[in-house]
């Protein structure tokens, strides 16, 4: 089983979360990023992903698995109980706070093939999963809502993202293959490919990596397949070839996109595992400074090589 390493994942996403994608909840109404946007843990040492807090050390996808933010207010927060762990069977409480109108517009609308009934009680259980900050109990929100509508596509991939966030692998393949097979959608390729490294089926996850539709998919979701390879080739112990799966035109082109910080850092954190600890240095100094939005830990990264570095210094 390939070693824990340090998510990506925005601390504003759920732990994969992902960076790439969209959420299912509305922006204007979001304490978070949900359970359909798309975005993958690239695994490296703590960060947020599918799904956890970014820069934070949680379980993994991408690593140990960091992957979220700073939750909103408590009286925002879905149900004020908190359900017995495992209790899959109990009808999941919802608050009132939470309704469908929070719901993505895109989401909103791939539900109108159920009820309106129906509809609305499957889009709440979207979005209390979306604002949700426990991995697990986000997945349970999400599986409430496939109970109710296992054939529709957003729903399959809103668990699969919830279930690759708490850490249930193979659950997160099964869900994400039958969303893909259901809409023909491919952006949950990167989510994907690291359920299956994170199941230790290295091979698998490349074959994914490598997907030929992978071609015709939008550049974001390209980017996160990149950082999920470098992951790959650092589990099979091929330094090179990890450094190499990031060297995109993006990493070195002066340009600013919104995977700069996450591409920054896992080059960053291929470079440590190099043993090019100076360059590994700049990098972070690079992903701290396009981490605006507070994304990962790259400024904590940065600091504790500043600190080995003065160290260095000082036993010389």
């Amino acid at each position: 089983m390939p070693r824990p390493q340090r998510d990506v994942v925005p601390r504003s996403g759920r732990p994969g979360r992902p960076a790439t994608g969209r959420s299912t909840v509305s922006r204007p109404a979001r304490a978070s990023e949900t359970a359909t946007g798309h975005g993958t843990a690239s695994r490296s040492r703590g960060a947020v992903g599918p799904g956890s807090s970014s820069g934070r050390r949680t379980p993994r996808a991408s690593g140990e698995k960091a992957e979220y933010p700073r939750r909103a207010a408590a009286a925002s927060r879905p149900g004020r109980q908190t359900p017995r762990p495992g209790d899959d069977q109990a009808v999941l409480p919802l608050g009132e706070e939470i309704t469908a109108d929070q719901l993505d517009p895109a989401a909103r609308t791939e539900l109108r093939t159920l009820p309106s009934d129906l509809a609305d009680s499957v889009g709440r259980y979207l979005v209390a999963s979306g604002l949700t900050e426990d991995p697990a109990l986000a997945y349970r929100y999400a599986k409430q809502a496939r109970k109710l509508a296992a054939r529709v596509g957003v729903v399959r991939e809103a668990c699969g993202i919830a279930a690759y966030r708490a850490g249930e692998w193979a659950d997160a393949l099964a869900e994400l293959r039958a969303a893909r097979r259901l809409t023909g959608r491919d952006f949950g390729l990167p989510l994907m490919a690291d359920s299956e490294r994170a199941l230790g089926r290295l091979d698998r996850a490349l074959a994914i990596v490598h997907d030929p539709q992978a071609r015709a998919l939008d550049r974001a979701t390209q980017i996160e397949l990149a950082i999920v390879e470098s992951g790959i080739r650092r589990d099979q112990g091929m330094a090179d070839a990890a450094l190499l799966a990031l060297q995109v035109p993006e990493l070195t082109d002066g340009r600013s996109y919104p995977w700069s910080a996450r591409l920054f850092y896992a080059y960053a954190d291929a470079l440590l595992e190099a043993g090019r600890r100076d360059e590994a240095h700049d990098w972070f100094a690079r992903a701290a400074a396009a981490d605006t939005a507070a994304e990962t830990d790259a400024a904590e990264r940065y600091e504790e090589l500043d600190d080995v570095v003065i160290e260095d210094l000082t036993e010389t």
